[in-house]
């Protein structure tokens, strides 16, 4: 291995002293024993002694520090020797054993966030399965049942009409994983433009209305907007935005319930939007995961109510690639707050 030795004299030059002195005063008892002293021959002694054993403590403190060090690498394979090579191991005691621990520390932590990203993994690979089974069996079910003939002409129709929902449900899937590979890579780019958030918002509750009706759920801004309010954003990723939000607020909303949104100035060049349902709100303990990949507050019901365990995730990745916050509040039983800030256009 071709690491360093950082040259440090202290524990060298203090042993070698006590060893002069200790020398010294060995030799000084000894000539009064004769009753000689010789100072010019007690001097060059000690000098010699002391010169000798800084020079002999130094070569062997470097060779027992380098080959400790290199045991310690040599055995502890997670530590990556590659990294030594760029470093220089100090002879002093005490900085050495600070920058190990610092080192040992450093090394704990990186341990540490690969447990996590590992149990990160495994959670995601078992969702992903669970999210794309389930389309592909319905789809191969009903295909299977065909391919064994169908007599009645409206039940072929039935089945086909399902295995088609169930290949849109794959396809729905898979595009927003896609769109997530791409924006947690950088490589989705923003269209930035400046548009009218209240029409946008207005063309989304539009949209959704039916699904809103269906447990009749009343979509409304909080007040009316007699103003424009503009704002300087992709506006197909922030649709995509109010689509995901006010969709999940319809989807968790109890029946005759209510889907707000609220706009406001929050500082001169900023606004915050926010969308606030009354609906079955989020647990404490669910709050800080809810923005992850495939999560679900409600295992069983979300996935009855279709999606693709994406929406929340691609929401914050879009809103932190436009440099912006969002946040969320709720309170299980009462309802949910989701909120993120636009740059605002005079």
């Amino acid at each position: 291995m071709g690491f360093k030795i950082k040259k440090t004299y202290t524990f060298a030059v203090v042993s070698a002293l006590y060893i002069a002195l200790f020398s010294t005063a060995l030799l000084s008892i000894i000539q009064l024993f004769f009753s000689h002293f010789y100072w010019e021959l007690t001097f060059l002694f000690s000098l010699g002694i002391f010169i000798f054993s800084v020079l002999v403590i130094q070569y062997r403190s470097e060779r027992f520090i380098y080959q400790r060090v290199k045991k310690i690498y040599n055995e502890i394979s997670l530590l990556d020797s590659a990294s030594l090579r760029s470093k220089s191991i100090t002879t002093d005691m005490a900085t050495l054993e600070r920058e190990v621990k610092k080192y040992a520390a450093i090394k704990k932590i990186e341990l540490e966030n690969l447990k996590e990203r590992e149990e990160y993994r495994r959670e995601f690979m078992g969702n992903v399965s669970h999210e794309l089974k389930t389309p592909l069996f319905t789809v191969q079910g009903y295909i299977d049942t065909l391919i064994d003939g169908v007599k009645v002409r409206e039940q072929r129709q039935t089945y086909l009409e399902r295995a088609q929902k169930g290949v849109e449900r794959l396809v729905y899937i898979v595009e927003d994983l896609d769109m997530i590979a791409k924006l947690e890579m950088g490589e989705l780019s923003l269209d930035y433009s400046e548009f009218n958030i209240v029409n946008l918002t207005q063309n989304v509750f539009d949209m959704l209305e039916m699904q809103a009706d269906k447990k009749n759920i009343i979509l409304m801004f909080d007040r009316k907007y007699s103003k424009t309010i503009k704002v300087k954003a992709d506006k197909e990723k922030i649709r995509q935005v109010l689509i995901n939000l006010i969709m999940n607020s319809i989807k968790y909303g109890k029946e005759n319930g209510t889907t707000e949104v609220t706009i406001e100035d929050l500082i001169n060049n900023k606004i915050i939007v926010r969308v606030r349902d009354n609906g079955e709100g989020i647990e404490p303990q669910n709050i800080t995961r809810i923005f992850e990949r495939f999560y679900r507050v409600d295992k069983s019901g979300a996935r009855s109510e279709g999606g693709s365990g994406l929406g929340l995730s691609i929401v914050k990745h879009i809103i932190e690639r436009h440099d912006e916050k969002i946040y969320v509040e709720s309170e299980f039983g009462i309802g949910s707050e989701f909120s993120f800030t636009l740059e605002k256009c005079e």
